[in-house]
């Protein structure tokens, strides 16, 4: 190992240190909020089932261990040194591998602020331009180059004093954007910023469209009108951000708000199942089981059981 890969490796292990103390006694099973909105700690002491989960627009940092995701049929893997960058709201199925009491799981979410990054792209005078043939424009792994830990860290330092983190935290942001750019995946990068803000603009619009009216029955034909684009091309553009149909999109992000609304907003099965535009509870209650492997009921008992007491 050279003595730069050294010192990063270093780098990565203070960061990871640091996470593992604001997080001793957490349980794992949500991100923990930080005093820096957007930014979250992630630990798990044990390697898990695959579950469900909605991954936001954000960087994944893995610093300890190793997890994968699901994107429609492609699965993404990304251990300690690595990061998952996801560009819109996209339902997964994942689980942390590599995890144990002794050496837990430890990540850090970085909620991304495509504004700011495209701001940074212009001042330094960078193209929007990809080469090569497109990929799936909805997630990516790339590895953490030195640069994106010292700001990963920058940050958790600045949990210290709070009172600097308006001033502060705009500016690590603002660095987040510019390594992300520079750095060994930005070719990536710049293609997910073509989807948020680019030739894919209609697609984050109709997906945008289907997750702010989860209780509204949307055809995929009206969304390919309001797109400008044949019902062919708007599936096949769909897919190819998130991995999934419009339906199929649709149906797990109705499934995922009704969960957290029976989980966080006490909301009977019949209730939650209304708001998110279901007609039939039954049908409703089958394809919850078949997405999340238990009913509706059981699966909220089964959560509030496994919270600890407070």
């Amino acid at each position: 190992m050279s003595l730069l890969e050294q010192s990063e490796s270093r780098n990565l292990q203070e960061l990871a240190q640091s996470v593992r103390q604001y997080t001793e006694g957490a349980d794992g099973s949500a991100p923990l909020p930080t005093a820096i909105e957007g930014l979250r700690f992630l630990r798990s002491d044990q390697a898990n089932r695959p579950a469900h989960c909605l991954f936001k627009p954000a960087l994944y940092m893995t610093l300890q261990g190793a997890k994968w995701a699901t994107f429609g049929e492609k699965r993404y893997k990304f251990a300690a040194g690595q990061g998952l960058m996801v560009a819109v709201d996209i339902p997964s199925r994942g689980t942390v591998t590599d995890a144990s009491s002794d050496k837990p799981y430890l990540g850090l979410e970085i909620e991304l602020d495509f504004a700011i990054m495209q701001e940074v792209a212009e001042e330094i005078e960078m193209a929007l331009t990809v080469s090569g043939k497109p990929k799936s424009r909805g997630a990516f792994v790339l590895e953490l180059n030195r640069q994106l830990v010292d700001c990963a860290h920058h940050a958790v330092r600045l949990l210290e004093t709070p009172e600097a983190i308006p001033t502060l935290y705009p500016g690590i942001m603002r660095e987040v954007c510019y390594w992300l750019l520079m750095g060994p995946g930005g070719d990536q990068v710049r293609q997910i910023m073509i989807t948020t803000n680019g030739q894919d603009q209609r697609i984050i619009q109709a997906i945008h469209t289907l997750r702010d009216k989860l209780s509204v029955t949307i055809h995929v034909t009206d969304l390919a009108l309001a797109a400008n684009m044949s019902p062919a091309t708007f599936h096949r553009q769909f897919k190819s951000v998130t991995g999934m149909t419009p339906i199929q999109y649709q149906k797990q992000l109705r499934l995922h708000e009704a969960r957290r609304l029976m989980i966080f907003r006490n909301a009977t099965v019949e209730s939650a199942a209304h708001d998110v535009g279901y007609v039939s509870v039954s049908q409703f209650s089958r394809e919850y089981t078949r997405m999340f492997g238990t009913s509706p009921r059981r699966d909220v008992s089964i959560w509030r059981r496994s919270r600890p007491i407070q």
